[in-house]
């Protein structure tokens, strides 16, 4: 019976982990019936977590049953654009549309650009000299860009029909060369635009291929008529890394414990990857030192600066424009509380921008929907699982892919705010007596070990 009551006093005291459990909570929108679902956490969740870490992060079904979810930190992904290149056109024109491009014969200038070409026995003419009464052969592209050492990497070709033209079919082969004698094939490509009645055209006005450095280039017909497009532009691939999302937030100053020093409070959510000052009107300059308090270990009464890093913060206007000191990046180990010391007392309060970038929440969608995010629960243990159990043999292009679920508005609960302080206070009060004890326990130790030492003095006298 003893061990029943035990059991049920242990049950009645364990801590519940329901929506009520915490301070606020923010619904979730979710498309579908997705297996496995990705949110961007919000702001409001960074703004509202009691726990560094966010251990006191959730998500809730419909029934208040929490859901598997793990927690992934942004990454910079690779990303590949096309930048348009201008390209020079020469037409080679004949006496027969299919008459050979072999042996050109070339006039360039000094820095390598195509200044005239024609085909052998040809009179030299530029493509705005081209004569009436020959046909056109094929095309001579020049791709060299103006101002660049190197041959532009190229991937495609792209067409432009003349003005008054909306249908046209011509199969094009395309070959490279460095120095227009010796040349390359390249590729082929079926170009076509068709129109209807209702003037909707569809086209295929690409030839595309391996991308390849490509100073010059010819072009032939291997079917349909050759033609004079209006234009021809290359696409040149640019590579590059799209950084993550990023929120930021103003922290007002306050005073420190040193007139030169300014304290800013951050709330124990965010972990901050870079800070700047809001810095507006005038010409200023702040070298500062960034740093934190650490109480001393024998005076609790007793702290030291700990600087972390050394920068200086300036907005100067210099011919009509603003110059302004950058964000700098900040270490983690800072605490919550966060101090500017400057080399004297500063004579405005700038508020402190801080700026995260937001981590990723992977859940699973089961139970029942909709689904709920709650977070703002002190002392909260650790949720998140490891992605590989949440979404498991998932490759990182799945796992980008993920639809997204769309956060509302966080609502605060108010009984659990309520409690959250009662807590607070609750702790607060139990630390108090536990001090109070401590207090109690050494006074009382003082006064035994003044007993013991009382009674061996009067031991000789008694003697």
């Amino acid at each position: 019976m003893s061990a029943l009551l035990l059991a049920a006093a242990v049950a009645a005291t364990a801590p519940t982990d329901t929506p009520l459990d915490y301070t606020h909570v923010i619904p979730l929108t979710v498309q579908g019936k997705p297996g496995v679902v990705q949110l961007q956490l919000p702001r409001d969740a960074y703004l509202n977590a009691r726990t560094a870490g966010l251990h006191d992060v959730r998500v809730f079904d419909a029934n208040g049953t929490a859901q598997p979810f793990a927690l992934r930190q942004p990454q910079a992904t690779a990303k590949t654009s096309q930048r348009t290149l201008p390209v020079r056109v020469f037409p080679l024109m004949a006496e027969r549309a299919d008459a050979p491009l072999a042996g050109l014969e070339v006039s360039t200038a000094t820095d390598g650009r195509v200044v005239s070409v024609r085909l052998p026995g040809a009179p030299k003419q530029t493509a705005a000299q081209a004569g009436s009464r020959e046909r056109l052969a094929g095309l001579v592209l020049d791709l060299r860009q103006e101002g660049a050492a190197e041959p532009p990497l190229v991937n495609a070709l792209q067409f432009t029909l003349p003005s008054g033209r909306s249908t046209y079919t011509g199969q094009v082969w395309l070959e490279a060369s460095d120095d227009l004698k010796q040349w390359e094939a390249v590729g082929v490509a079926e170009l076509s635009w068709l129109s209807n009645a209702s003037d909707e055209t569809l086209a295929n006005d690409k030839l595309e291929f391996p991308a390849r450095p490509m100073r010059y280039a010819r072009l032939s017909w291997r079917a349909g008529d050759p033609l004079q497009f209006a234009a021809i532009t290359a696409q040149s691939p640019v590579h590059g890394l799209v950084t993550p999302a990023t929120e930021s937030l103003l922290l007002q100053a306050q005073p420190g414990r040193e007139a030169r020093d300014l304290q800013y409070s951050k709330p124990i959510g965010i972990t901050p990857t870079r800070l700047g000052l809001q810095l507006s009107g005038g010409n200023v300059v702040l070298p500062a030192t960034l740093g934190s308090y650490r109480q001393q270990q024998r005076r609790s009464d007793q702290y030291r600066f700990d600087p972390a890093v050394h920068t200086t913060f300036y907005r100067l206007e210099q011919d009509g424009k603003a110059r302004e000191s950058g964000d700098i990046t900040v270490p983690g180990w800072l605490g919550e509380q966060w101090v500017l010391r400057f080399e004297q007392p500063p004579s405005i309060k700038p508020a402190m921008r801080i700026s995260w970038e937001p981590a990723t929440l992977v859940f699973v969608a089961g139970g029942t929907p909709p689904y709920t995010l709650a977070v703002g629960r002190a002392k909260a243990a650790p949720a998140a699982r490891d992605i590989g159990d949440v979404a498991p043999g998932f490759t990182p292009a799945e796992l980008h892919s993920l639809q997204r679920a769309t956060p509302g508005a966080a609502r605060e609960q108010v009984a659990a705010l309520a409690d959250a302080a009662k807590r607070s206070s609750a702790d607060s009060a139990a630390a108090q007596r536990r001090l109070m004890l401590l207090w109690g326990v050494l006074l009382l130790g003082v006064a035994v070990v003044a007993a013991m030492v009382w009674r061996l003095l009067r031991q000789p006298e008694q003697a």
